[in-house]
């Protein structure tokens, strides 16, 4: 197998939501397999530190690149204007990204991409402008130089089929690694949190309009009014995001901080506590390109209510309860007092971190990379 680039300088950790779980637990995916393989992961100066445990197996490396990820403008230059010459000089002629944005030009460089979606594209309301162009400049670019599309479910596929029409696209699932050892004691949290037992709803999701907490945010208020005989609390785990201040607001305005709580990121020990002794575990999100968060919960055994919403019903394979109108408290309510839990149906080795890391491996060690068909118009 060459030695393969994996280009990791779009990774702010702790910033940048699903797209980080999918690449960590891809990598560990990868640490866990027994075949032979060489992979230098191309990382920044402010995030290097955070896969220096890589370096411990002889099959990665590390290259550093004199930029910082936190510089999204100056990190978006370096990488159209340099990266290119720079993985050539360090003998690459293969880089493997594991998100949309690549050079829009190759340079020599042979790469592979992963579009997890088309978010920018249907919801352009919640994007700056510069953001929404630049994301549609990448997918675009993508289709036309990309020598391999891959993709992370059989919604997104479809969805980009429609936009671009390139027909070569490969769906990999991400891969999920949920450890049941790796939870904290319930003792710790209930404290922290001022919790019980099933005497809450969780959800895990970034600060963002589509994610849509706050119809859950609406739906507790309600609860608390009619005293409907449900749990009256909500905690809220994620990275923050351009609406945090809207639902920050939102709890105040409803006066309801001792009900609804905003945890921010927190460890996966953490967030495996709540998961296992939430009541339910609600997924509220009106869009998403997989989804891993209500997967994660069902692995815990705990019953999911989600939206029924694009991939969503894909990836819980029909599993979940799912509600049609996602931005109605009265169904949201509904749905919970329905009880249903088919998590144990769950197929979970579909997600499994090293059979998926071996179907990218596989992809990966192939001796030349190129389109199987061009794009259409």
């Amino acid at each position: 197998m060459d030695n393969v680039a994996v280009d990791l300088l779009w990774l702010r950790p702790g910033k940048v939501g699903g797209t980080e779980s999918y690449i960590r637990n891809l990598l560990d995916g990868f640490s866990g397999l027994l075949e032979d393989f060489s992979l230098t992961l191309l990382v920044s100066k402010d995030n290097a530190e955070t896969f220096r445990k890589y370096e411990k197996d002889p099959r990665f490396s590390l290259l550093v690149a004199e930029i910082d990820s936190a510089g999204i403008a100056r990190r978006i230059l370096w990488q159209n204007r340099y990266q290119n010459r720079f993985l050539r000089e360090h003998g690459f002629r293969k880089c493997f990204e594991p998100v949309y944005c690549k050079p829009w030009l190759n340079g020599g460089i042979d790469y592979i991409c992963v579009i997890h979606d088309l978010q920018a594209f249907h919801y352009p309301k919640y994007h700056p402008f510069h953001e929404v162009a630049y994301s549609r400049l990448c997918w675009k670019m993508d289709m036309v130089t990309a020598a391999k599309i891959l993709t992370i479910s059989e919604w997104v596929k479809e969805d980009i089929e429609r936009k671009y029409h390139r027909n070569d696209i490969q769906v990999i699932y991400n891969p999920i690694l949920v450890k049941r050892e790796n939870t904290e004691g319930f003792s710790a949290i209930q404290k922290k949190y001022n919790i019980e037992k099933r005497g809450f709803f969780y959800t895990v999701a970034q600060m963002i309009p589509h994610k849509n907490i706050g119809t859950l945010i609406k739906m507790i208020d309600q609860i608390v009014a009619e005293k409907r005989g449900l749990p009256d609390k909500l905690l809220v785990s994620g990275v923050s995001g351009n609406a945090q201040r809207d639902l920050q607001n939102e709890i105040q305005g409803r006066h309801l901080e001792g009900h609804v709580l905003l945890t921010g990121y927190i460890s996966n020990k953490e967030r495996n506590a709540l998961y296992q002794h939430c009541h339910t575990f609600l997924f509220p999100s009106v869009f998403e390109g997989f989804g891993m968060p209500p997967v994660e919960a069902m692995f815990f055994g705990t019953r999911v209510v989600a939206a029924k919403c694009t991939s969503v019903p894909e990836v819980t394979q029909g599993k979940a309860v799912y509600v049609e109108d996602p931005y109605s408290v009265e169904e949201w309510i509904e749905k919970i007092r329905l009880g249903e839990n088919h998590s144990g149906e769950v197929d979970f080795s579909l997600y499994d971190s090293r059979r998926i890391s071996r179907q990218y491996l596989d992809i990966l060690k192939e001796p030349v990379w190129k389109k199987n068909r061009a794009t259409k118009g």
